[in-house]
Formats: C-alpha cells, structure tokens, sequence
C-alpha cells in the first residue's frame, strides 16, 4: 500500500474497498467485530459506525445485482410450490417428479444464495396456491397437541422467506441422522396437496 492509502477507503456507490493482504508493506488491516475508521483502527464514534454499516449493506445490494433468478424445476405455476436449499435439492426435485408424474401441477424451487436472496423470488412465489420450505431444520408440526398457528415455530426457511417476501408459506423440516429422502417429501407433498 501506497503511505496515503486508506484501508477502508470505501467506495460511495458501492460500498466495496481494496483489499488489504495481511503482510503488504504498509497494510495494517483489523479484523474485529467493531467498527473501524478509514485508517483501520476501532471507532466508536456514531458517525463511522453509521457509516461502515451503510457500506457493508452497499456491498449486500451489489452482489444481490449480480444473482441470478433460479429456474424453477417443472412448471412456472401451479398447484404447489417447494423450496429448498443445500443438500435437499435432489430429494425434493425426485419427489416432485413422483409426484408430476400422477398430474399434479407441482414444481421446486432451489436457492443456492439466501443472503442476500436473489430478484424475482416473490413473483415466483406468488404464481402458487401454496408454498411449502422443506429443509433439514426444525418446524413446528401442527399436529402436536400444544402447536396452532399462533405458537408455531417455521423452519429457518420458510421464516425467512415470509418476511423477505410477504407470502405465506408453509414448512416442513426433519433434523435427523440421516439426508431428508425424496419418498419422505413425496409423502409430505401429498398431505399438502390434500
């Protein structure tokens, strides 16, 4: 680094700044949880913390121009939508297929970035009756005698995808030893189908 380079130098419109490698002549670089001035060190006035938070949300919007909309797996709208992540991708796809297979308009819909999420998920979203996140997390069944709608905890997911979205959706999680299998979400598919 040059002497009257700054390492957090960051850029007005989109938040992003040079790195700093860790050894260059020069190169103080910080890593804490705290905010840090331009110069690298801890702040702990307002105003620099204001602005650090606003860059790093810059940074968010900027590579949330660069996503991609994912594709969704069968038709572009019909009956039942299911949303994944991760490892659930295969599972969920070979259990709509089962489940297209006997003529009902379902699809899938694979995230492979949650944050930030990519444009176009609450147009995919709405052009559902119904969504259903399925994930290797834990939901709340409503079929436990002490869960209603009100004190129902949704997966990770589906939470997520409720505030990013404002759409209802519903959920469906499994925390086990084992990968969720596509005949569990074909079983699962079926019962919201109902």
């Amino acid at each position: 680094m040059n002497d009257g380079d700054l390492p957090y130098d960051w850029d007005s419109r989109s938040g992003q700044r040079r790195r700093v490698i860790p050894g260059q002549p020069n190169g103080m670089h910080t890593l804490t949880g705290l905010a840090h001035d331009r110069r690298s060190c801890v702040a702990y006035n307002l105003q620099t913390n204001k602005e650090g938070i606003r860059h790093r949300s810059l940074k968010l919007a900027a590579l949330q121009k660069t996503i991609k909309t994912p594709r969704v797996f069968g038709d572009d709208q019909g009956e039942l939508l299911v949303v994944g992540w991760g490892s659930t991708r295969g599972a969920i796809e070979e259990a709509v297929q089962r489940v297209r297979a006997d003529g009902h308009s379902v699809s899938a819909l694979h995230l492979r970035i949650l944050q930030p999420l990519a444009s176009g998920i609450k147009e995919i979203l709405q052009r559902f009756d119904k969504v259903l996140a399925v994930e290797n997390n834990w939901a709340d069944s409503l079929d436990d005698e002490l869960i209603d709608e009100e004190n129902r905890r949704y997966s990770n997911l589906a939470w997520l995808l409720r505030a990013r979205c404002l759409v209802d959706i519903d959920c469906w999680g499994e925390v086990g030893e084992q990968p969720i299998k596509p005949g569990t979400v074909e079983r699962v598919i079926r019962e919201r189908l109902q």
